[in-house]
């Protein structure tokens, strides 16, 4: 069944915070002095197993758990904490930008009469920033974490943004990158869902999307289907 609305994960489905959160960890690394970080996506894959951790305990913002993720990341490297470290790796994520696809492929959905919200694991003031990176694409809505008080991947969250939708479950496909995130815990409550595989990557576990795709032309294309 066509879905009627196209909901988000925001970082990673439509944001590059693989790219972002790899470049700023290196860098971090260099400038600690360390002349071989290893791969930058080793150290966000390490980075993001600890904020996995994190978001799964009482809630807090998500400042705060960017900051506690990356002091304990730091002290397992055997590096030196600097609050201020913190504080400039939630900057960055404000700036981060979304891939070339995004913009043009929502426009598409948009313009095709789907409607866009975003589900997501960040406070409002980054989303703020992110949502001028995505311009001039408008959502008909946003949650965030903050919004939710709770995050992904438990259900609460979507349970939550349902009312946000505006639609049945069903009519509903949640488009994310991320599994454990954001795939299964959709399915859970009846959603639809779509996984965008821009790395080609295997399937992990045995839950399986609706639809898989590359980027998010796909989404475009279903849009504006008959």
């Amino acid at each position: 069944m066509k879905p009627k609305v196209a909901t988000f994960d925001c970082y990673g489905t439509l944001i590059d915070w693989e790219g972002g959160a790899a470049s700023f960890l290196y860098d971090l690394a260099r400038r600690q002095g360390d002349p071989d970080p290893g791969p930058g996506r080793l150290l966000r894959e390490r980075w993001e197993e600890i904020q996995f951790e994190e978001i799964q305990r009482e809630y807090r913002s998500y400042s705060d758990v960017l900051a506690s993720s990356l002091r304990t990341w730091t002290g397992e490297r055997g590096y030196r904490w600097n609050f201020k470290d913190g504080e400039a790796f939630e900057s960055a994520m404000q700036s981060w930008q979304p891939f070339p696809d995004t913009v043009p492929a929502l426009l598409r959905a948009k313009k095709a009469g789907m409607r866009l919200v975003i589900i997501s694991n960040t406070d409002n003031h980054i989303m703020r920033r992110t949502l001028q990176q995505l311009a001039p694409l408008e959502f008909d809505a946003v949650r965030t974490a903050e919004d939710l008080r709770v995050y992904k991947p438990d259900t609460t969250a979507f349970t939550r943004s349902l009312e946000a939708a505006a639609a049945h479950p069903a009519d509903i496909l949640h488009v994310a990158f991320g599994y454990r995130y954001d795939i299964a815990p959709a399915q859970e409550v009846g959603m639809q869902t779509a996984w965008i595989n821009r790395h080609r990557e295997e399937a992990p576990g045995e839950t399986r999307p609706d639809y898989e795709w590359r980027d998010l032309w796909g989404l475009a294309e279903l849009a504006e289907s008959g």
